[in-house]
């Protein structure tokens, strides 16, 4: 039972109507989520900033969307667990032994495997690691620029993540359950 309500753009006025007709026109449909965030025009508007600026940078959406799978399987969010899963199918291509790698924070690709292993090493820590986990990055390639962003999907990530678990958001994807750990 959602412990948030969701505002539907009929209903939505205001800074959340305009945030909620740009999520259409970007994302061509409205998931839950943001009718659920559109409650705060400020975190919807923080989100969308965010999500569209790191849609620009270095990493493709292939590499996103293993950041995602990897973050919500370590935060045990369903909602975005299923959401990145069918994301990751349609969108970035990726095929079901990729998506569950990526749920282990891993990848057949060993540059994205590194960026995998980063990520899951600064969530691990709340973002304390040794100074090896930098190194090992980046002699598998991994550049600066990756290193900032993957901190920035983390970051990402995490607030979706946290955003659905509190708001215990109605999932409209075929349903992925975390793995019981």
């Amino acid at each position: 039972m959602p412990t948030l309500p969701q505002i539907e753009p009929e209903h939505a006025t205001g800074q959340a109507a305009v945030l909620l007709a740009e999520t259409k026109k970007n994302m061509g449909a409205i998931p839950n989520m943001a009718k659920t965030m559109a409650s705060s025009p400020a975190l919807l508007k923080g989100f969308l900033g965010l999500s569209g600026a790191l849609a620009g940078g270095v990493l493709p959406a292939a590499v996103r969307e293993r950041l995602a799978l990897a973050t919500a399987e370590y935060n045990q969010c369903t909602y975005c667990l299923s959401a990145h899963t069918m994301l990751g199918k349609k969108v970035a291509k990726l095929d079901a032994d990729e998506i569950e790698r990526a749920r282990h924070a891993d990848s057949a690709d060993e540059h994205v495997a590194a960026l995998l292993t980063l990520s899951d090493t600064i969530a691990r820590g709340r973002g304390t690691m040794d100074e090896t986990a930098l190194k090992t990055a980046r002699e598998a390639g991994v550049t600066n620029a990756e290193i900032g962003e993957v901190i920035g999907n983390l970051a990402l990530n995490i607030l979706t993540n946290y955003f659905n678990i509190v708001a215990d958001t109605d999932i409209e994807f075929p349903v992925v359950r975390p793995h019981q750990h």
